[in-house]
């Protein structure tokens, strides 16, 4: 399936890790946090890429157009130098489109500009460039396909250390609860759309607002709760924690990397959408 990737966003919370580097190409270890994130659906089996882009597209395109895979992978040097073996592809095997969709364009306005690159899409991915998890994306697309509905997320619970305070008519507190154990959940991303989306989005909005209101009262729009690994880079601090735990080893959005991982095709239940009858396939190999 096609993945659109939103990252033309200012990244305004990270403008103190570097005024030059757009959110996206903030690194986690050795690459770029849309590398991450674009290894991840390339492990399920999905490699063709579209990106939303705004800030500094040019900075992404360049990135892009510079990529060399021995940076990331192991490979054989011979012929004094001139000719490079990888052993080892994470690249060769991507289709990347990329989109100008303008510097202060909101996300609903980015999909919306890509509409023409999905149009013969019956299903197709989306994602925020700045979130991580180690969620079976192919889980999320199956429990999609049986729901018959327009839309999906992931929901997750909230990872902020702030607190929610209830009260009643006259400002008097009934109740405080840290965020986490509140029983509360925010939106993760990873959306699964059928392309009937953007019958529901309006020229200027973003995405999560009025569109998902009117998903809403259609009741064309599920979640799929997860309370395993998922976290953003929005802020400095959330990026340190993020690189802390690239650095140690411990990164649970590595998917493609972990031990006991199945190489050999698995094919997920069939499921129908619209009478549209979809394949849902694992990868063959890691990428």
């Amino acid at each position: 399936m096609k993945v659109v990737i939103f990252c033309g966003g200012l990244g305004l919370r990270l403008r103190e890790y570097s005024e030059n580097v757009p959110k996206p190409l903030v690194p986690i270890g050795d690459h770029p946090i849309m590398w991450h994130l674009m290894k991840y659906y390339a492990h399920y089996g999905h490699r063709d890429f579209i990106l939303c882009l705004g800030h500094k597209a040019e900075s992404i395109k360049r990135f892009f157009l510079n990529y060399n895979e021995a940076f990331s992978s192991d490979f054989v040097l011979s012929d004094a130098g001139r000719k490079v073996n990888v052993l080892n592809t994470d690249f060769a095997h991507w289709s990347i489109t990329f989109v100008d969709t303008g510097v202060n364009a909101m996300i609903g306005e980015r999909l919306f500009a890509v509409r023409d690159h999905v149009k013969n899409e019956e299903v197709f991915l989306a994602n925020y460039v700045d979130g991580l998890s180690d969620i079976d994306v192919n889980q999320v697309i199956e429990r999609f396909l049986q729901s018959g509905r327009t839309a999906c997320f992931v929901s997750v619970p909230p990872t902020q250390t702030f607190h929610l305070v209830e009260m009643d008519e006259a400002c008097q507190v009934t109740r405080i609860n840290h965020a986490g154990t509140a029983n509360a959940w925010i939106n993760g991303g990873y959306f699964v759309f059928t392309k009937r989306i953007f019958d529901y989005i309006e020229p200027g909005e973003d995405l999560v607002d009025e569109p998902f209101h009117r998903l809403i009262a259609a009741r064309e729009l599920i979640t799929v709760p997860h309370q395993g690994f998922w976290a953003c880079m929005d802020t400095f601090k959330e990026r340190q924690q993020l690189e802390d735990l690239w650095s140690k080893g411990d990164a649970p959005w590595q998917v493609w990397a972990k031990d006991g991982h199945v190489r050999g095709a698995k094919k997920l239940p069939l499921a129908t959408t619209n009478g549209a009858q979809l394949q849902v396939k694992a990868p063959t190999s890691i990428v």
